[in-house]
């Protein structure tokens, strides 16, 4: 597996006159995780519907491993759609037997996390191990391109993880990988980022490349709700973190001097920016365009 397995170019999909993504062009090559980042209803999930032709594009074009993608194309394709796409009144083994008959192959073993509930019907698993069955079925033929739509969804840290080492041993036999997720702080794990906001793809690159010389200022204050409620009022991209106060690209003397006026005692420190500070700029950009 070589060279770029997918791809869409200037793809736009409406639904009546709501334009759910503008204008999209983007790639997934052979060995690669590209992470597809952005809010809920950013246009992630109509995009990868486009991809694998779920739906129709009211324009531009698709290629799934170098053509249109259809049946055939998508039994090379492993697919695990926010929903799971698992049968909730079958059990564990079932849901794999069926996946494996499907696709031709046989059925996976189970890991030892699962070993135990082969016989349990998936609806009454706990989310972390309805990932992990999905999973299993969705990679059993070994698929050349794999599409994960916010596979780490609701589950815990320890569970994210173990997903995240299953995404990565994917890429590193070969396969192309495409990852959408609303948790910035994985971004860290791809290897290259696709940045949505409002159906438009506003960024793309690494972490790095897409943070650039962009900068924060922390605010640290006692009173941080009036301070949140502040700087929020005077049109600041203010971001709450737990009782930390974070605003992108902003001028420290200005942010103080909204403070003062306020009658808020508060400190003022320039940081590095976050991909989701970076993430909020971007956005209000794209809107204010």
């Amino acid at each position: 597996m070589t060279g770029v397995l997918l791809r869409a170019g200037h793809v736009t999909r409406r639904f009546g006159a709501f334009m759910a993504v503008d204008d999209v062009s983007m790639r997934v090559q052979a060995g690669e995780v590209v992470g597809l980042l952005g809010a809920n209803g950013a246009g992630k999930t109509t995009l990868i519907r486009m991809l694998l032709g779920l739906i129709a594009v009211t324009s531009g074009r698709v290629d799934l491993l170098g053509g249109p993608p259809d049946r055939e194309r998508r039994r090379r394709l492993g697919y695990v759609p926010q929903g799971l796409g698992l049968y909730g009144d079958l059990t564990v083994r079932e849901n794999l037997l069926f996946s494996a008959r499907a696709y031709g192959t046989a059925e996976p073993g189970l890991p030892p996390a699962l070993t135990g509930l082969a016989d349990v019907l998936v609806r009454e698993l706990p989310l972390g191990a309805q990932r992990q069955v999905a999973f299993l079925a969705a990679l059993a033929h070994s698929p050349e391109v794999i599409v994960l739509d916010e596979p780490t969804s609701g589950v815990d840290a320890l569970a994210r993880a173990a997903l995240w080492d299953t995404i990565r041993a994917q890429a590193e036999r070969g396969a192309g990988v495409l990852v959408t997720t609303h948790y910035m702080q994985e971004a860290q794990q791809c290897d290259r980022l696709l940045l949505m906001s409002d159906g438009r793809l506003v960024a793309e690159g690494s972490e790095a490349e897409i943070i650039g010389s962009t900068t924060a200022v922390a605010v640290r204050t006692g009173d941080w709700a009036r301070a949140f409620a502040a700087l929020a009022a005077a049109g600041a991209p203010v971001m709450l973190a737990g009782r930390a106060i974070r605003v992108a690209n902003a001028d420290p003397a200005g942010l103080a001097r909204v403070l003062e006026a306020a009658g808020i005692e508060a400190s003022v420190q320039p940081v590095p920016a976050t991909i989701s500070e970076r993430m909020l700029m971007l956005s209000r950009q794209a809107r204010a365009s």
